[in-house]
């Protein structure tokens, strides 16, 4: 008798993406919690910032001082409902997996803890005396979104007409910020990407929680950083550079 095929995984999500979404569902098991312990949680892992103010109408926040600098990066973790998370899961399927098979588990983790603390002083800057704590992954999510475009459209990558591999179509050589921003796609995509959070912005469109609203602001931040960042994480050599914009270009004007 043949032995039987071998099986193909259902899932093929890189290690380091399913690890992130991992944590973000265990951590997720809080709602199980007592609602007192629950929202304690919020409070102390969760970005507020009035946290920050110095003013004599201070309030105190449980965490004390460490809360000031590991919110940065924890409300990322946290989320309001499912329906908040899938929709994050959603949007990092396709660029999470490409950058994180890119840039590996370490470079991976980093970019997303670094992104989602432009996010939360982007926050901060808008939101000064907020007493409202922000919590979801969006602004990471955002970031793996802005640093996917600096390759995703260049020939053989996963946004491409010519699609290699998945793995491939990560390690493809990036283009430098300038040329990137000179595709017409790319700048497609930038002007979609905004005019959807603006549209957020203004309608104060609600994430499913009674009084919760999308943080579009942190949204931004996000972007910017994986946008202008990128190239600090990216360990793929920038080789054959002209040959790659060559054929971005080619391909755009197909459009």
């Amino acid at each position: 008798m043949l032995p039987d095929p071998p099986r193909e995984p259902v899932l093929t999500l890189p290690p380091a993406l399913t690890a992130y979404v991992a944590l973000i569902a265990v951590i997720h098991l809080r709602v199980l919690l007592p609602p007192e312990l629950e929202n304690w949680t919020i409070d102390v892992f969760g970005f507020i910032p009035k946290r920050y103010d110095s003013t004599l109408l201070n309030i105190s926040f449980p965490g004390g001082t460490g809360a000031k600098v590991w919110t940065f990066f924890t409300y990322s973790l946290l989320h309001a409902n499912l329906a908040h998370i899938g929709f994050n899961v959603l949007w990092l399927l396709p660029f999470g997996s490409a950058l994180a098979r890119r840039f590996g588990a370490s470079r991976f983790f980093l970019f997303m803890a670094v992104t989602a603390a432009a996010g939360a002083l982007a926050h901060f800057l808008t939101h000064e005396h907020a007493v409202a704590p922000m919590i979801g992954a969006s602004a990471s999510v955002a970031g793996t979104m802005a640093a996917a475009i600096r390759f995703a459209f260049v020939h053989g990558s996963f946004l491409s007409f010519s699609r290699s591999d998945a793995e491939s179509a990560a390690k493809v050589p990036a283009l430098p910020l300038s040329r990137a921003l000179r595709d017409g796609r790319v700048v497609g995509f930038l002007a979609v990407w905004f005019a959807v959070n603006i549209i957020f912005g203004l309608g104060s469109i609600s994430i499913g929680t009674e009084g919760a609203t999308v943080a579009w602001q942190a949204h931004i931040g996000g972007f910017f950083a994986g946008l202008l960042l990128f190239s600090l994480f990216d360990p793929v050599p920038r080789r054959a550079i002209v040959a790659a914009d060559a054929s971005s270009q080619d391909m755009s004007h197909r459009v």
